[in-house]
């Protein structure tokens, strides 16, 4: 497994050039860029501009296995507003033909959310009528669409996700498994072996389940992820990308930061053998 750093780590306005420099001297084999409307990749990159990121992460020694992307937060996928979920299609379909270019295997999808306004079953039906009109694009760029667990209230389940991906009838639609964000309603080893081949990228996160909020975050091998079951699962799906890790810089240091997640993401998956 490779260790991985994604982007939203780095300040918003350092260039992706100079964060995937610094990067690779922390020792990282993995760099995470992040697409968004704004930001170092936007969605109105081109060809051309990612092929020169892609470059230059080929020169720093860094692969770029995944892109990340919160564009399912402002677009969901699940919203009953067709027009809205019209134009999630649309950010996803140019989010993966960046991720071609910059020669990814997987793009990271949040599918949508349920709130008071967004019933459940509706949310379920507008999110998988969506994903399924977005399996051709991900076929045709030869990107995974990385369904994430994230704290939407949508599919909290391993047998739900698992069932939803296989619905979708495509190689390209998988799971991008968060290991922090299962904590407060599950365990990531289960996730890992019920998804089983499902799982195409992974976040490292750890998180601390008596803080019962955002605050319950913390430093990887600090929170209460089952560190030595969950490297036991991945080697048991066969899982050998990256172990990304997802985490804001310290307020006074971004370089301590980058060494200490990269040291505990080293010790992870020395555990795995």
């Amino acid at each position: 497994m490779l260790t991985g750093i994604n982007q939203w780590a780095f300040p918003d306005d350092m260039p992706a050039t100079e964060a995937m420099a610094l990067a690779a001297r922390i020792g990282y084999d993995s760099f995470e860029l992040c697409v968004g409307e704004s930001g170092p990749v936007p969605l109105t990159a081109t060809e051309s501009d990612m092929t020169a990121l892609r470059r230059e992460a080929d020169k720093q020694g860094l692969a770029l296995r995944t892109v990340g992307s919160g564009l399912g937060w402002q677009y969901p996928l699940t919203s009953s507003d067709a027009s809205v979920r019209a134009k999630g299609i649309e950010v996803t379909t140019q989010a993966l033909r960046i991720a071609q270019w910059l020669g990814a295997d997987t793009l990271l999808v949040v599918p949508g959310i349920v709130s008071e306004t967004s019933a459940y079953d509706v949310a379920l039906e507008n999110a998988l009528t969506a994903m399924q009109a977005l399996t051709p694009a991900a076929e045709q760029t030869r990107v995974t669409l990385g369904i994430e667990n994230v704290w939407n209230k949508f599919l909290v389940s391993p047998v739900e996700m698992r069932d939803f991906i296989d619905q979708c009838e495509s190689d390209y639609v998988g799971a991008y498994l968060d290991t922090g964000n299962i904590i407060l309603y599950g365990y990531p080893e289960q996730y890992l072996r019920i998804l089983g081949p499902r799982v195409r990228a992974v976040h490292a996160k750890d998180f601390r389940a008596s803080a019962g909020n955002f605050d319950g975050f913390v430093m990887l091998m600090e929170g209460d992820v089952n560190w030595p079951e969950v490297t036991k699962a991945l080697n048991e799906i066969g899982f050998d990308g990256a172990l990304t890790a997802e985490y804001g810089p310290y307020k006074h240091s971004l370089d301590v930061m980058l060494r200490h997640v990269h040291t505990s993401l080293e010790a992870i998956i020395a555990l795995a053998g």
